[in-house]
């Protein structure tokens, strides 16, 4: 088992070399031995993985997997296709995905907001960074943050109270939403919760007030969109 399965970390976050020689269902114990022991090294961290040295079927990669999930607390975000010309494949489609969801409904902006800087937008807009303090979104539809959210936002600022904003970490200044406004506590304290994991959270309007509750299926049903 000891050169069967090798765990290396790489720029994604962790490379699995697996033997090519022996067989399957040998290498699964050998997997499962190698997670078990490295499971308190990896914590409970969130990483993306890779396969190398092996050529995996889909049904043999779902079951590492599945594998990795039971014997360890490693949240796979995803995995890396070492396969070049599927990947080129992939990015280009993910492209084109994005360009087209961009140009019909809103608008995207990669990258971190930093303290002073302004994005506005006369559209829905999707975030692909965090919101340092300091920084602010102004937008005529929804907001979504794919990062942290510590600035100002306006969503619906042209009255749309039915606009809402998403974060992966709900952390903001202030909120406004059409003509609501909210900010959060001056205590500094509160802002200062317990290390748990960021929970993704969405703010809306409802009889006048704003909102913010996790994200999760109820809440988006009972959202008017």
């Amino acid at each position: 088992m000891k050169n069967s399965v090798v765990i290396k970390g790489n720029k994604y976050g962790i490379m699995v070399i697996l033997d090519k020689d022996i067989p399957f269902e040998e290498l699964i114990s050998d997997i499962i031995e190698k997670f078990k022991e490295s499971s308190k090294f990896f914590g409970s961290a969130s990483m993306a993985i890779s396969f190398e040295g092996r050529k995996l079927t889909t049904d043999e990669e779902r079951r590492i997997l599945d594998i990795i999930s039971e014997y360890s607390e490693i949240d796979v975000i995803c995995v890396v296709d070492n396969d070049k010309k599927r990947e080129e494949m992939f990015k280009e489609k993910v492209e084109q995905k994005v360009t087209d969801i961009s140009s019909a409904s809103g608008q995207f902006y990669r990258g971190t907001l930093r303290s002073g800087q302004v994005l506005e937008c006369e559209s829905s807009v999707v975030i692909l960074g965090d919101v340092n303090p300091g920084a602010k979104i102004i937008s005529t539809g929804n907001v979504v943050v794919l990062g942290a959210l510590k600035g100002i936002v306006y969503a619906g600022i042209t009255g749309d109270a039915s606009s809402f904003v998403v974060a992966l970490e709900m952390n903001p200044v202030q909120i406004r939403i059409g003509d609501v406004i909210a900010r959060c506590s001056d205590n500094k304290s509160i802002l200062k919760k317990k290390k748990n994991k960021p929970e993704t959270k969405i703010a809306f309007v409802e009889d006048d007030n704003i909102y913010i509750e996790p994200l999760n299926k109820d809440v988006l049903s009972d959202l008017q969109f």
